[in-house]
């Protein structure tokens, strides 16, 4: 029987590389030093470059954001048409559905204000958040933590009517809703109304529902017949709503190159502020909420745009 032979040649010049394929003959792949050698360097520059592009990547993305960290309040702006003459503070209401919306997603905008000066913050919850049975406990942790975010106690009001009860499935009346906040911009002769978008962040009925109301009121008159304006709070899509301090950057850019009358944009001037108001809500400082509170954009950016009929 024939045997199938192969030449071997020096090693100190070629390598073998033998591919064994089961019941039939041994192939012998003759590859040369010099090409291994030239395959290797072609490998490492192409790592090499990757490794580079990442890094300069991620310093072009980092340095910017350690900037609006460090400095805030460089791009600390008012709110369109919302400061009339400095003598005469703009009466701001905050309108938001259960006790710690206003710590979850506006702490930038209430601490910006605090800073900028020349506000007078009032916020107003329709509900106790009592779809656990914590209501009232509830209604105490808010007044904290609107202390915190520099929110005087005497400007917090937490309502308890039957009609708008916490709960996914609990559907508020828009009419009760415009009627008691026709009442508070009466009473409190409010300029400026903030609150959620037609989606309402998490998407909750009954923050859709408190968008809703100020969407019927904010084109009427006020009580001195100057327009009450409205502004809500911008939601984005999930990977954008947890992208933490990156989001400040995309923010900023979005709203450089927007129409900035018709939006408005707050970076916080002390992320950890809005933390610490947030775990003010002891009944609701749970793990999940602490690492909401760590990675979604609302800790560190408000985008708000202004409402149009």
């Amino acid at each position: 029987m024939a045997v199938a032979r192969s030449k071997v040649l020096p090693l100190q010049h070629e390598q073998l590389l033998h591919t064994q394929s089961f019941g039939k003959p041994s192939f012998v792949v003759v590859v040369s030093t010099r090409t291994l050698l030239s395959l290797h360097k072609l490998s490492f520059a192409i790592r090499s470059a990757i490794m580079l592009g990442w890094m300069v990547l991620g310093v072009a993305v980092s340095l910017p954001v350690l900037c609006l960290l460090c400095f805030p309040t460089v791009l600390l702006r008012p709110l369109p048409y919302s400061q009339k003459n400095a003598r005469t503070k703009t009466n701001v209401l905050l309108l938001v559905a259960h006790p710690d919306d206003e710590s979850m997603f506006f702490g930038p905008t209430l601490l910006s204000l605090s800073k900028l000066g020349g506000y007078s913050i009032r916020v107003i919850c329709l509900s106790t958040g009592n779809a656990d049975g914590f209501g009232a406990r509830r209604k105490l942790e808010m007044v904290a933590a609107c202390s915190v975010l520099k929110v005087p106690a005497d400007n917090v009001e937490v309502l308890d009517h039957p009609d708008l009860q916490d709960g996914f499935g609990c559907h508020w009346d828009q009419p009760l809703i415009l009627k008691l906040l026709q009442q508070a911009v009466m009473t409190h002769n409010i300029h400026v109304i903030l609150t959620f978008d037609s989606y309402g962040v998490s998407g909750h009925p009954n923050h859709r529902s408190v968008s809703a109301g100020v969407r019927r009121l904010h084109h009427k008159n006020g009580p001195q017949g100057e327009t009450v304006r409205g502004w809500e709070l911008v939601s984005t899509n999930i990977m954008r709503k947890f992208c933490g301090p990156l989001e400040m950057f995309a923010s900023v850019l979005n709203w450089v190159y927007s129409d900035q009358r018709e939006m408005h944009c707050f970076l916080n001037p002390s992320p950890i502020t809005s933390i610490m108001a947030m775990s003010r809500h002891q009944s609701q400082w749970v793990w999940y909420r602490r690492l909401f509170v760590l990675f979604a954009r609302y800790t560190y950016v408000n985008t708000l745009k202004q409402i149009r009929s």
